[in-house]
C-alpha cells in the first residue's frame, strides 16, 4: 500500500493519472500478478482471469509431470539403478509438498523471516509443481493472495480514515479549554 500520493512521478492527489480516472487519496491496493487491482472490487474480467490462472497453473502443472515423466526414463535408459530412482521421486515429492505448504503460506500471510524463505527459494524450484498445484487451489476460491492484501487494504484504509477525520477542522479556531497559555517574552 502506498500512501504517499505525492511521490514523484505520481499525479497529485485527486489527479488524472495517465490511464484516464482520478487516483483517490489515501492507501491504494497492492496489484497481484495476473490480477492486477481488480481484486479489489472483483472487476475488469476477475472471473476470467481467476478461471485463467486456475487453468494455466493446472496445465503447467500437467506438463511439468511429463517433463519429469521424461528425466524419469531418462534414468532408467540410464540403468543408474532403483535406489537412484527412488531417491529422486523421493526427493521431488518432499519438495513438491514443501513448496505446496510455503506458496500456500504464502497467500495468508507475509513470510515473518525473509531469509529463510530466500534459503528456502533452492527448494521451492525443485518442487514447482507444489507450487502451481497451490496456486491452482487457490484459485478456484479466490485470487491467490488477495485474502491477504485485502486485509491489508482495509486496515490501511481505516487507519487513514482514522487519521483525516482527526485532523479535519481548523485547530486555530477550536475553543480553549478555558486555560490561557502565558504570552511569551
Amino acid at each position: 500500500m502506498s500512501e504517499n500520493s505525492e511521490a514523484p512521478g505520481t499525479p497529485p492527489a485527486g489527479g488524472k493519472p495517465s490511464g484516464g480516472a482520478p487516483t483517490p487519496p489515501g492507501p491504494q491496493p497492492e496489484p497481484i500478478r495476473f490480477f492486477g487491482t481488480t481484486w479489489v472490487e472483483h472487476d475488469g474480467g476477475y472471473g476470467l482471469r481467476r478461471a485463467g490462472v486456475a487453468a494455466g497453473s493446472l496445465a503447467a502443472a500437467v506438463a511439468a509431470c511429463f517433463v519429469l515423466r521424461f528425466a524419469f526414463q531418462g534414468l532408467e535408459i540410464a540403468e543408474v539403478g532403483n535406489l537412484v530412482g527412488m531417491l529422486v521421486i523421493v526427493m521431488f515429492a518432499i519438495c513438491s509438498a514443501i513448496a505446496f505448504r510455503k506458496t500456500w503460506e504464502g497467500f495468508r500471510a507475509r513470510p515473518k523471516d525473509p531469509a529463510r524463505e530466500d534459503a528456502l527459494r533452492g527448494l521451492k524450484s525443485i518442487g514447482f509443481i507444489g507450487s502451481l498445484l497451490a496456486y491452482f487451489v487457490r484459485s478456484l476460491v479466490e485470487a491467490p493472495g488477495e485474502k491477504l492484501r485485502r486485509t491489508e487494504y482495509e486496515t490501511a484504509r481505516t487507519q487513514y480514515e482514522k487519521r483525516r477525520s482527526a485532523r479535519t477542522g481548523n485547530p486555530a479556531a477550536r475553543k480553549s479549554s478555558g486555560r490561557k497559555r502565558p504570552k511569551r517574552t
